[in-house]
């Protein structure tokens, strides 16, 4: 028997130890309910609730998104400093970022090499490295 886009959105949200409110499911089942990785916005998952015929407003989407993160089941890759996506992929790797269309896909981190980073600033560590590797059409 399939199982439900709702039903792996709670799944999904007693991974991350959050409470499977109305509005939590709707938008895990909308970000992993096919079972495929996403790159989203707020913007984006807020117009696909909307789509879908449901009312949730934008602040809720942020303060959701907000939430998967915090829960660890989503990370967040900011662009140009004020854009911020949100992806269901969790493990390190690359992104290309499409600056003509302004959307954010998967690069392949087979083919990304870094040989050494700098050393981090004394009373520091490095948390994280993202590479988000700008594309334009020529």
């Amino acid at each position: 028997m399939a199982v439900s886009a709702e039903e792996l959105g709670t799944d999904w949200l007693a991974k991350g130890g959050l409470r499977p409110t109305k509005q939590r499911v709707l938008l895990a089942s909308l970000l992993i309910g096919d079972g495929k990785d996403r790159h989203v916005t707020a913007e984006s998952l807020y117009s696909a609730a909307a789509d879908e015929g449901e009312k949730v407003s934008l602040a809720t989407v942020y303060n959701t998104l907000r939430a998967f993160c915090d829960a660890g089941l989503m990370q967040e890759v900011t662009v140009e400093g004020t854009r911020s996506y949100f992806d269901t992929r969790m493990d390190d790797h690359p992104h290309f970022f499409w600056e003509d269309e302004g959307h954010l896909t998967d690069a392949p981190a087979s083919q990304l090499k870094i040989r050494q980073l700098p050393d981090a600033p004394e009373g520091t560590e490095i948390s994280k490295v993202d590479v988000v590797i700008r594309l334009k059409r020529k």
